[in-house]
């Protein structure tokens, strides 16, 4: 059985529901480049979101895939490759469109961006945005992605102690053990678990042991539109993802989520008139 259709809010709140720039203002500029990230900061975006890698020689990467052969000029798994080589890459000839004007350099349209240069971008901002980082599994590091992305993050200062203020951070991955390891080394860090379908034992709205909140995707919530209902009863926030056409993003306002991850922030900012 899947969870009834619960009541909907009868004013959708949209001055309280989080825009977060999937991988940076992606419906724009190629995906995990400094421009498409540069562009969301610009147009509003509440947060960044981006998906990180390990290089063959230990550095976090944002690439979305196993492999550089989609949005780059080369060919490769991503964990095979040192820095150096992904820095020869050009990540952004891909994505077709017009480059508008600005003084960002051609790099800034299609070097590699590592999640260190992503934080100093984050430090520099001049206004709190938050930052929600997906860890790519399965992967032949393991574990040792988190430790690295652990180590980034409390030398940016991004891992809250306990009793101190929320961080901007929150880690995402389909991964309940990624998960679990991250509630083990940063238990003050909010941790979100991705899914593309509701598992049979989790359809009371509980989450596994590790998670705070659920992240489910757009085409999970117009199918099963009470599973929203189910997860804020049982206590959860609800981050949902790809969000990009107008009528999803009055699904989700409707249902009351707490965060749409969309391509598009300044288009989804605009619908909900901020």
């Amino acid at each position: 059985m899947h969870p009834q259709p619960g009541p909907t809010a009868s004013v959708p709140n949209r001055s309280t529901t989080r825009v977060i720039a999937h991988r940076g203002a992606s419906g724009t500029y190629a995906e995990h480049t400094l421009a498409a990230y540069k562009l969301a900061i610009e147009q509003g975006a509440d947060g960044l979101e981006c998906d990180v890698r390990l290089t063959a020689d230990g550095h976090l990467v944002c690439v979305h895939d196993r492999t550089v052969n989609r949005t780059s000029n080369g060919r490769g798994v991503v964990s095979t490759l040192e820095l150096a080589q992904l820095s020869e890459l050009d990540f952004g000839g891909w994505k077709a469109g017009e480059v508008e004007e600005t003084d960002w350099t051609t790099a800034d349209h299609t070097s590699v961006l590592t999640l260190e240069r992503l934080l100093e971008l984050h430090a520099d901002a001049g206004r709190p945005i938050e930052l929600a980082i997906e860890t790519k599994h399965p992967t032949r590091y393991a574990g040792l992605v988190e430790k690295r992305l652990m180590e980034l993050l409390r030398r940016f200062g991004l891992v809250p102690h306990k009793g101190e203020g929320p961080s901007p951070v929150r880690v995402m991955s389909f991964s309940q053990l990624s998960l679990r390891r991250i509630r083990q080394m940063a238990p003050e860090l909010p941790t979100v678990f991705l899914m593309e379908r509701v598992l049979p034992w989790l359809r009371d709205g509980s989450l596994p042991h590790g998670a705070r909140i659920a992240g489910p995707g757009i085409d999970l919530i117009r199918a099963n539109p009470g599973y929203v209902a189910a997860l804020h009863r049982a206590g959860h926030r609800v981050h949902v993802w790809t969000v990009d056409e107008p009528e999803d993003v009055e699904l989700c306002l409707r249902l009351g989520v707490e965060a749409i991850i969309t391509n598009h922030p300044r288009r989804v900012l605009d619908q909900l008139g901020r």
